[in-house]
């Protein structure tokens, strides 16, 4: 029986899911899971991707250890970070992370040299403070020797999967977070990098979904006892998660819920006018040279931040019985709002919103995550709102997949909040949709339709109704 591996690394964990067909289904078994932090280093918020690297190793020889070595393997990571790699292949400076500060004033810098509806025209990126264009701007600035010996980029998973190949591939799904792509093009947009100053050799040719990296190197099998295939998914996961959403039909709106909300629509052309970048709304590379037309919001790191401000003991099912008991709590605040990126204390960066907009000031953990909870209800129903004023389209269900599938309070919330059904499930959607790549790209299926019928068939939904 021929098994694939997801490493699906999310921005507080990830995790190793193997994966394989059996009478028509897919059949998944989690052999490893590892959390992932982000680190102060030198002033700057980063990645430790070397405990990265060594957690993909683990997790590949926990397979090996219970004979269920995979023939092929994907990677998959958030969007938007990068390492820059020396002509010898060595790694230049941090891993610096999108919640660091470094980019402040980035955005006006940029904008001085392309104004924003031009860029948007070009790239069909969303203004995030984080996007890969505002960092290298601040790399530029503060650290010019560094780009000056560089000689690679690479997004997180095509460094990852460079650790374990040797092979130096962009792909596609995740490049395009980095507001560096001609949407249309689907290639590195040449006269936006000469515009800003930014060295041409960082970037190659893009790969897309489907190629392959090839075997390990000599030092990762004998690391960890046998060889396959590197495989390249959609390497953004929220790319990888649409994949895994069995769509009720063109009127589905699709929300991805993790650590972000990532809430839109497959299309197979980008949408670029003022009313898309007014509204928030970004085009992200997908599979099958489709775009992901979507909003981030900023989704469950809200709640995870409370969590950790409240000691961390928590379930995440507690703290939904804790807004639960506030229900009557009535204040909305935007959940989008800068000042819930990086916040000290997010509790009180929640009560200072509601006092800096005249509401009541949650007096309790439970008032503040009901604020959180309903906030984010409201947010997903003003977003589609847009995105049917946009499109045209009247949206008649909402696909939920991730780990945010498993909050029935904020499902229900949301159900109630956009007056449309809620399906929701599967759980590992990422992961999922990393697998059905591979699985595609070595004949098991033939077509994403096919596969999203075998997800169908092999996980349960739940569904919420309006109420």
């Amino acid at each position: 029986m021929d098994r694939y591996l997801a490493v699906d690394i999310g921005a507080s964990s990830g995790r190793h899911i193997l994966g394989h067909v059996e009478d028509g289904r897919i059949v998944l078994e989690q052999v490893y899971r590892f959390e992932n932090r982000m680190m102060e280093k030198d002033g700057h918020i980063c990645w430790d991707v070397d405990a990265l690297f060594a957690h993909i190793l683990a997790g590949l020889r926990a397979a090996k250890d219970v004979g269920k070595a995979p023939v092929s393997l994907g990677i998959d990571t958030w969007g938007v970070d990068f390492v820059l790699l020396n002509e010898q292949g060595q790694r230049i400076g941090d891993a610096v992370a999108y919640r660091d500060k470094r980019t402040e004033g980035m955005e006006q810098e940029v904008e001085r040299i392309v104004p924003f509806p031009e860029l948007y025209e070009k790239t069909g990126i969303q203004r995030q403070p984080f996007n890969t264009i505002y960092q290298l701007m601040a790399l530029k600035r503060a650290f010019p020797q560094r780009l000056a010996q560089a000689h690679s980029l690479l997004m997180m998973p095509d460094y990852l999967g460079f650790l374990l190949t040797g092979a130096q591939k962009q792909e596609y799904t995740i490049a395009s977070t980095s507001g560096l792509l001609d949407v249309r093009a689907r290639a590195w947009e040449t006269s936006l990098l000469d515009a800003l100053g930014l060295p041409r050799r960082l970037f190659g040719e893009l790969s897309m979904p489907g190629a392959s990296l090839g075997g390990f190197t000599d030092g990762v099998r004998a690391e960890v006892g046998f060889d396959c295939q590197v495989l390249l998914p959609a390497t953004h996961d929220t790319g990888s998660a649409f994949v895994a959403i069995p769509a009720r039909g063109a009127r589905s709106v699709y929300l991805s819920s993790g650590t972000w909300s990532l809430l839109g629509v497959e299309q197979k052309s980008p949408v670029t006018t003022q009313a898309a970048w007014e509204a928030g709304f970004t085009n992200e590379g997908g599979y099958g040279k489709n775009y992901r037309f979507l909003q981030n919001i900023m989704g469950l790191w809200m709640l995870q931040s409370i969590r950790r401000d409240l000691g961390g003991h928590h379930t995440y099912p507690e703290l939904a019985a804790l807004a639960r008991e506030a229900e009557d709590f009535p204040s909305v605040i935007d959940v989008n709002h800068r000042r819930f990126l990086t916040p000290d204390n997010m509790l009180q960066e929640v009560k200072g919103a509601c006092a800096d907009t005249g509401q009541p000031v949650p007096g309790t953990a439970g008032q503040a995550l009901q604020c959180v909870y309903r906030s984010l209800a409201h947010c997903y129903g003003a977003a589609i709102t847009a995105l049917s004023g946009i499109t045209g389209v009247a949206y008649e269900n909402i696909h939920i997949v991730g780990g945010g599938s498993q909050d029935a309070y904020l499902n229900q919330l949301t159900a109630n909040a956009t007056g449309l059904p809620l399906y929701a499930g599967p759980v590992e959607g990422t992961a999922l949709g990393n697998l059905i790549a591979q699985m595609i790209a070595c004949g098991v299926f033939r077509d994403v339709a096919e596969a999203r019928d075998a997800v169908s068939k092999s996980f349960p939904l739940q569904t919420f109704l309006p109420q």
